[in-house]
């Protein structure tokens, strides 16, 4: 299966992500043929800070599972909850 069908079903999740750039805990948004839209979290303050699109060819893994990824997610849920 291709990536960009793998990330059109992960779309809204949560993920971890190592691009040229960088690496971040994201949010996809969209998942095109030409690029990939994501929502960039702030670990220290949990919200998104800004959003990047990256051309396929940038990116180099997603982790959409494990222990990191589930941090992030329950540290959100106890966020939203708080407020």
């Amino acid at each position: 299966m291709r990536l960009l069908n793998r990330l059109k079903m992960l779309e809204g999740h949560y993920m971890f992500i190592k691009w040229i750039g960088g690496c971040e805990y994201v949010k996809l948004i969209n998942a095109a043929i030409d690029f990939y839209e994501f929502n960039i979290i702030d670990i220290e303050t949990m919200e998104y800070k800004e959003s990047l699109l990256i051309r396929p060819n940038l990116l180099m893994e997603v982790t959409f599972g494990g222990p990191d990824v589930q941090r992030v997610l329950a540290e959100m849920c106890c966020n939203i909850s708080n407020e």
